[in-house]
């Protein structure tokens, strides 16, 4: 019983990273596409109010995983937060300016003022993509801790397959949030949205296709697919989501193509979830001291009342949610823009 448990908060942790990479990524893709896309004033408001009332709420998906690293896996958020300090810092001074951004863009009429904040929110958009590629894949290969302590640095996670993880997640992000735009904006600006997501996918293909052999050469994600084949459908629906967006990006079947590209996100966090079982921090010095779901996680009891919880409350977060999608699923106009609430 108290294994089944902390199995089932292992992949439960995995499925909130899950949640708020599909969700806070096309945010990050959008904000990355901020100055390339938008050409005039008028088409950068169209895009940030396209991203406007849902990305603080897209968020509440990290502060939800974070708690869970926390409550769950003691050890393991002690360690993430010691041997991963400089890049998880980063992304938090990096969320800070993307949010102050948004809101300080409008304040003033000012061409310089309005670049400064547009470059922030490039900024702060672009880099948490990168650093949380760079972070998950050098956790997927392991990272250098034993019973003394990290012996790392930021520049050591500045790896190969750690750079190659960071421009995977920022190129997944980025044509969600080109996806994002099809839906919800139209003319000139849709066209291009259109037109970046299909140039955009091409090398996403490409630098996955890279990632996937070089995850089976760095990384022992592998293991568990081998020893259990059936699992090997998780990837292939990867594979499938990855190409269905392609081919309804074709039809302009923008809303499904988007909805692919969730799929792509959530199954790709999954591949990479199931092939570390029951790994959470893996060791490269030394498996004996890599941290798991089962020697790293908090009592039964805790466990059991966070169930509760999570059984009672997420359904709650998901409803509000999905209702603010929908109050917001209109596209963006002139009219929105000139509404008091706009961006």
């Amino acid at each position: 019983m108290e294994a089944a448990l902390q199995s089932i908060w292992f992949f439960l942790w995995g499925l909130l990273w899950a949640v708020f990479f599909m969700t806070d990524g096309f945010d990050f893709g959008v904000g990355t596409l901020l100055p390339f896309l938008g050409k005039d004033d008028t088409e950068k408001r169209m895009m940030i109010n396209a991203i406007g009332p849902l990305w603080d709420g897209n968020e509440v998906w990290l502060i939800t995983a974070g708690g869970v690293t926390f409550a769950a896996f003691p050890a393991v958020y002690a360690l993430m937060f010691s041997s991963l300090y400089t890049p998880l810092l980063l992304i938090l001074f990096a969320l800070i300016i993307r949010g102050v951004s948004f809101e300080f863009r409008g304040k003033v009429e000012s061409e310089t003022w309005k670049k400064v904040w547009d470059a922030c929110i490039f900024v702060g958009s672009a880099a948490p993509a990168v650093l949380f590629g760079v972070a998950f894949a050098n956790i997927f290969q392991g990272l250098p801790f034993d019973g003394t302590g990290y012996h790392g640095n930021f520049i050591a996670l500045l790896n190969p397959y750690g750079l190659l993880g960071g421009i995977l997640f920022l190129l997944l992000f980025l044509v969600h949030g080109a996806l994002w735009l099809t839906i919800r904006v139209s003319g000139a600006l849709q066209q291009r949205a259109d037109a970046a997501a299909n140039k955009l996918w091409f090398v996403l293909a490409a630098v996955a296709v890279a990632f996937l052999i070089a995850t089976y050469f760095y990384t022992p994600i592998y293991h568990n697919y081998l020893s259990s084949p059936v699992l090997l459908l998780v990837p292939l629906i990867t594979v499938a989501a990855l190409f269905g967006i392609k081919l309804l990006l074709a039809k302009q079947n923008y809303f499904k193509a988007w909805f692919s590209s969730a799929l792509t996100i959530v199954s790709a966090t999954f591949f990479c979830i199931i092939g570390l079982y029951p790994n959470l921090f893996p060791s490269n010095l030394d498996t004996a001291f890599s941290l798991t779901a089962h020697n790293a996680s908090a009592s039964h009891l805790t466990l059991t009342v966070m169930l509760v919880v999570v059984l009672l409350f997420i359904p709650l977060v998901i409803g509000y949610q999905l209702w603010a999608y929908f109050m917001f699923s209109d596209k963006v106009t002139m009219d929105v823009l000139a509404e008091e609430e706009a961006y």
